[in-house]
């Protein structure tokens, strides 16, 4: 019985190309590790996606201050007494997707370049905008441009703000049920056979789910950890090799939520150990040398 090696996802993007040669009736390792495959999913609080506002000021010499912060189950957070009030994000933000800051009452200490940063710690995914903020006391000089490298607004002194960051990539705006979307595959081919018809050796979901395929005597002698989420090693150990271990072997990493998708591929050759050189001592007992 033979199952299609990823007919799954067919585009997963090919990382490493490994060589493995070990001696028969030894064990292999293959190394497959991610770290962002690791479950980390916090189980009591929606604490893994976080959106900060920091601005880069020269106003008051040169520095870089936090603003505001927010988690996707927690409330807003201002750092400053002077700004609580005065700037906020959207309550809903992380339904939505718009993490744009409001400022009321610009005045010419709020100038600088403003970045908006948007952290998903569960996905290991880190993305700013920047925007840059000045004020001028003529109404007919406000104005908003592009400068080449970021959107500068140009805001009258007194009024109100919306610096924008929108961003409505599912990543960000939902949350699933990370642990089905989570899974890892290892395939393999015998010599000769396309990767389209190798065989499915394990599936491994985040769940705890475990598949092994194949007969009884595969199935104990290749597998992987059952710590393999927590440590973020899908490593495939094989014992006892033997010529018909040979082949191409793949492991993909599928994380569906965090739109990970990748395969390491493994060619695995197997050796005749070195025969084993006798030693011979030579010894001699009392025998008197020829004349």
């Amino acid at each position: 019985f033979s199952v299609p090696a990823d007919a799954s996802n067919p585009d997963s993007v090919v990382v490493s190309v490994l060589n493995i040669s070990a001696t028969l009736g030894s064990q292999a390792v293959l190394p497959c590790k991610s770290y962002r495959m690791m479950w980390t999913q916090d189980r009591l609080n929606d604490r893994q996606r976080v959106v900060h506002w920091d601005v880069y000021s020269s106003y008051y010499g040169d520095k870089v201050e936090r603003l505001c912060d927010m988690y996707s189950a927690g409330h807003q957070r201002v750092y400053s007494s002077y700004n609580q009030g005065r700037i906020f994000m959207p309550l809903n933000a992380f339904t939505d997707g718009n993490f744009s800051l409001v400022i009321k009452d610009v005045a010419e200490s709020d100038e600088g370049t403003y970045s908006c940063n948007l952290h998903h710690h569960y996905c290991h995914l880190y993305e700013t905008v920047k925007i840059q903020l000045a004020i001028t006391k003529k109404a007919e000089d406000a104005n908003e441009y592009w400068d080449g490298e970021k959107p500068v607004i140009v805001a009258l002194e007194g009024s109100t703000v919306m610096l924008p960051c929108v961003n409505r990539n599912h990543i960000w705006t939902e949350r699933h049920s990370e642990e089905e979307q989570q899974v890892v595959h290892w395939d393999r081919q015998p010599p000769g056979v396309p990767h389209d018809r190798a065989d499915r050796l394990i599936d491994l979901y985040a769940s705890g789910e475990r598949r092994s395929y194949g007969p009884l005597f595969i199935r104990q002698k290749m597998n992987i950890t059952d710590t393999a989420f927590a440590l973020g090693d899908f490593s495939l150990r094989i014992s006892e090799l033997e010529s018909a271990d040979e082949g191409t072997y793949s492991c993909h990493l599928h994380h569906h939520y965090c739109g990970l998708h990748e395969r390491r591929i493994y060619q695995v050759f197997v050796t005749e150990p070195v025969g084993e050189k006798k030693v011979v001592n030579l010894t001699t007992h009392n025998i008197a040398p020829a004349i």
